[in-house]
């Protein structure tokens, strides 16, 4: 049962109408961070619209691969050996999600985690919105120093038994996502929702070429979800953006973090607007679109190196709506 850590001052007159019917916090352990890494632990506690516990689930799962940072997660070969395949408790596991928001930690490292896995058997998670308690702290304004899970934990005065156990982290969160839903409600915020979408182009390289030809198309040796293929951009590139000027097609602009309009999409704009997408920072590149510039992510990093401008989601969307042409 969760600690109420909340105060009848901090109780809100009238529920938002607007806010989700059900939770599913949820912590996964992985053999690494990229896009080929597999699960190797999962926890889920359901919450109910107001964010009380209605129960908790967890798992091992076999990631029929080196386990990793055993020194983090401390799950070896020979513990995940007899643990279930994904496969096995895929059903299990999309039962504790459906029709529920997915919150997370850096949701959208464990939603793409889930989401990969789910791919790789062919199905679908059953996930429609994830929010990041990250993002919410933001939004409410919480005096942290930084945005780390044992950050905020101490915040509401959690006590964190097992710090990389997908059980315990899940339920860290799930205690201290209750008070910060109870304060978002009581100031009337809106919660930072984020469209989740499938991702269906997982081809095992194991599977026959047939396989592969038949309907995961997005093969690539040890790839997944590759970029697409676009024309070159047209235009030259005339420099960096300049903060209160217009953005000038051939300008070179990256993305890091998670967005609220899916990443293609958004990069089909851009692309669309004359400006050209990249794939890393440089000193060559213009502009840097991030909703989380303290993130820490490769990125980031090279931006302030470089000096490169940086911007969120919602003020290149402004900027793309007049963006200059190229000379000549």
């Amino acid at each position: 049962m969760l600690e109420d850590r909340t105060t009848a001052a901090s109780t809100p007159p009238a529920w938002p109408a607007a806010y989700p019917e059900g939770y599913a916090v949820v912590d996964v352990e992985t053999t690494g961070l990229s896009r080929s890494d597999r699960i190797v632990s999962a926890a889920v506690y359901r919450l109910d619209a107001r964010g009380e516990v209605e129960d908790h689930w967890y798992t091992l799962v076999n990631p029929e691969c080196d386990p990793g940072p055993v020194w983090i997660h401390g799950l070896t070969s020979d513990v995940l050996r007899e643990a279930p395949l994904f496969r096995d408790v895929a059903e299990e596991f999309a039962a504790r999600l459906d029709g529920r928001v997915l919150v997370a930690h850096n949701a959208v490292f464990d939603w793409q985690m889930i989401a990969r896995e789910y791919a790789r058997v062919e199905r679908e998670a059953p996930v429609r919105q994830r929010l990041c308690t990250i993002a919410l702290a933001k939004e409410l304004r919480l005096p942290l120093p930084n945005h780390k899970l044992e950050t905020l934990a101490a915040h509401f005065g959690v006590v964190q038994r097992r710090a990389h156990h997908a059980l315990d982290d899940a339920r860290v969160l799930a205690e201290a996502f209750r008070p910060s839903l109870w304060a978002a409600a009581a100031s009337g915020v809106r919660l930072p929702l984020h469209e989740c979408r499938p991702l269906t182009e997982w081809v095992d390289r194991s599977a026959p070429r047939a396989g592969r030809q038949a309907g995961y198309g997005g093969y690539r040796a040890g790839g997944w979800r590759p970029s697409r293929k676009r024309p070159a951009c047209p235009y030259p590139n005339p420099g960096r953006y300049e903060e209160g000027k217009r953005l000038k097609q051939g300008m070179r602009v990256a993305f890091s973090g998670d967005t609220s309009v899916e990443r293609e999409l958004l990069e089909d704009r851009a692309v669309e607007a004359g400006l050209h997408v990249a794939t890393s920072v440089s000193r060559l590149t213009s502009l840097l679109v991030t909703n989380d510039p303290d993130s820490g992510t490769s990125k980031t990093v090279r931006a302030r190196q470089y000096g490169t401008p940086i911007v969120d989601e919602a003020a290149f969307g402004q900027l793309l709506q007049d963006v200059e042409p190229a000379d000549g």
